[in-house]
């Protein structure tokens, strides 16, 4: 049967490609890319982008769908396993998992790491599902406005993200801004991506930058290491944390009655999948950032919130299937880890675009497919897992340090094959350990770290396009979506003020009472 080009596609199509996803040799390749996925993703360092890259080689002697298969796998599962250390260890598997750490971790220390997890599959599994939906059934509306987002746009909604900053996961906003400022400055260190301009570089270790798993495991997990060490041997013996069963049942309960939080994330996840090299901790972090805005709990986000937890994973994992909407239909990457993806189409032969639904149909519905029934694997698997992996908490603290300490330099290291790396690793660590003594936060360092190279190349971009045009401030400050988006970063703004001035008047008052 001949499946028309984008324009032409009929939603019910899908349905007639479903055979290749249910023979034995496809499931047994979609369990293990699943339950590999989520080993990798819990593991600090190994990102998605990295999972699927290792796992390339792999499929070069498989048939293209079944290598698509294990690939799409891991990355759905990835994305999902990373929030289990950044639940029970508060460190993010990927920077994805950044916001689930926030409220995740809270739950677990007053014993509620079991629900924690439970609830972040589901929630993972409701974002996933409508993320696989929208590429079935939107892609060619999506990806026209896909096309429409520029470097002016990209440069401001890197803007927002810096404004969110501001009350990510502190209790001042001006220490946020000032870790986000520090965290924009570690992304200038190197050489300008554009212009090849050498930057801050006063060591022979940061000649290539401070690449972004570098920054990750060094400002979340170096400190945590500390602290864990800091009581010495005689909390050897001291059960930390005592883990409480949980009900799936209710999981599921308390998951759809914060309907809201999942909504937020789902949208969130979607639109921030749209927009290429955006990313799931940018989707993460806005629904959490939002999530909070629009919930009568506020104050009760970062303190152990489920609601925190479920807007960020429905967003990063509702973010996947639209991530792959650019790159099938425009051969554009939506995401790094969807740029490993099409490294994986090419070598097997096929080659994103216009044409790809008419020249290789039946590789692409069945790939589409096959994450669709990965995300079911997903919700089983993880919930089996969460069982027993939130009892990681019961180990001695200088011996879950040690572990720590080994995964995170393994997880550096291996990003590049490069020992610079995990000199900044230990050196960022250090140095956040002791900024978390005067009150500052990871989060926002680690969001600077990240926007920085995606502000700083679109602001480039973008002044290259207005000098050949009407001039920097009509590019950048002229147009229905950009006078939007500058709304919005005015917006943040004022409400991370605003919300700062409420909440110490709150706290003075009760001190008064008191």
């Amino acid at each position: 049967m001949r499946i028309g080009a984008i324009s032409g596609w009929k939603n019910v199509e899908f349905l007639q490609h479903f055979g290749p996803v249910f023979t034995l040799t496809s499931m047994a390749i979609l369990c293990g890319g699943t339950v590999g996925g989520l080993l990798l993703g819990a593991t600090p360092g190994l990102s998605p982008t990295m999972a699927v890259a290792l796992l390339i080689p792999f499929t070069f002697h498989m048939t293209p769908i079944h290598g698509l298969m294990l690939l799409g796998a891991a990355y759905t599962a990835t994305v999902a396993g990373g929030a289990i250390s950044a639940i029970l260890l508060k460190i993010p598997g990927a920077p994805a998992n950044i916001a689930t750490a926030l409220d995740g971790n809270a739950m677990a220390k007053r014993g509620e790491g079991a629900k924690a997890l439970q609830i972040c599959f589901i929630s993972s599994f409701i974002g996933g599902v409508i993320g696989i939906f929208v590429l079935i059934f939107l892609t060619p509306v999506l990806a026209q406005f896909a096309l429409g987002f520029g470097p002016s746009h990209m440069f401001w909604i890197a803007i927002l993200g810096v404004t969110i900053i501001g009350s990510l996961d502190s209790k001042s906003v001006v220490k946020g801004l000032l870790a986000g400022a520090v965290g924009l400055w570690i992304a200038m260190i190197g050489y300008d991506s554009i212009q090849g301009v050498e930057r801050f570089i006063f060591s022979e270790h940061l000649e290539g930058g401070v690449h972004i798993i570098a920054a990750l495991i060094g400002l979340f997990a170096i400190p945590q290491v500390i602290e864990m060490l800091e009581g010495g041997r005689i909390r050897h013996d001291v059960e930390v944390v005592k883990v409480q069963p949980h009900s799936i049942f209710k999981a599921v309960s308390e998951t759809i009655s914060k309907f809201r939080a999942a909504t937020i994330g789902s949208l969130i996840g979607v639109v921030v999948g749209l927009i290429p090299g955006a990313g799931g901790q940018i989707a993460g972090l806005v629904a959490y950032d939002q999530a909070r805005r629009f919930s009568p709990n506020k104050e009760r986000f970062g303190t152990g919130e489920s609601e925190g937890v479920i807007a960020a994973e429905t967003a990063n994992n509702a973010m996947v299937g639209p991530s792959l909407v650019p790159l099938l239909t425009l051969s554009v990457p939506g995401s790094p880890t969807a740029a490993v993806l099409l490294g994986g189409l090419l070598i097997h032969g096929i080659f994103p675009g216009p044409n790809l639904f008419e020249q290789h149909g039946d590789v692409a519905w069945a790939f589409i497919n096959s994450l669709l029934i990965g995300q079911f694997l997903m919700l089983i698997f993880g919930l089996y897992i969460a069982g027993w992996a939130a009892h990681v908490v019961r180990i001695p603290p200088p011996i879950l340090a040690s572990g720590i300490l080994v995964l995170g330099i393994f997880g550096a290291y291996s990003v590049q094959s490069s020992y610079a790396d995990v000199v900044v690793m230990m050196v960022l660590g250090l140095g956040m350990y002791f900024l978390s003594k005067f009150g500052f936060s990871p989060a926002p360092l680690v969001l600077g770290v990240i926007l920085g190279p995606i502000a700083e190349s679109n602001y480039v971009q973008g002044r290259i396009i207005a000098e050949a045009g009407d001039g920097l401030l009509a590019y950048f400050c002229t147009g229905g979506l950009n006078l939007f988006l500058i709304a919005l970063v005015l917006a943040s703004v004022a409400y991370s003020v605003l919300t700062e001035i409420r909440m110490r008047r709150f706290e003075s008052n009760q001190g008064a009472i008191a």
